[in-house]
């Protein structure tokens, strides 16, 4: 088992917790894919960082609980997660539970990311 990805994956969660969006940029390979079942799908560095600009700018409270990481093939990271926070637009306080996939480079940057709506 690799153990990079995973330090990898915790780094971007890390990242997103402090809503640090200019490192989280940085971690996102030139073309990659970021698709979301809640928000739809995102090809590019750039399209990527306007998507989280718009995200952390509608919930500017967002966090993330993740309970586990698990190891996948190809250098991929599987997780469950909780995401919580208040919609500034409407002042409701959201909580969706998912799991997302994201699998790296051997460099460690984001190549695709999956976050898929959990059946609970």
């Amino acid at each position: 088992m690799n153990s990079r990805p995973l330090e990898w994956a915790r780094n971007y969660v890390d990242l997103s917790n402090a809503h640090d969006l200019d490192r989280i940029h940085t971690l996102f390979a030139t073309e990659a894919i970021y698709y979301s079942a809640y928000f739809g799908e995102f090809k590019g560095q750039d399209a990527i960082h306007t998507m989280m600009i718009d995200f952390f700018g509608r919930f500017p409270d967002a966090h993330w609980e993740v309970p586990e990481y698990r190891d996948l093939a190809n250098n991929g990271v599987e997780f469950p997660f909780v995401m919580t926070g208040i919609d500034r637009a409407s002042g409701v306080a959201v909580r969706r539970q998912g799991l997302e996939h994201i699998f790296f480079s051997s460099d460690g940057l984001i190549q695709r990311i999956m976050v898929l709506k959990s059946d609970s």
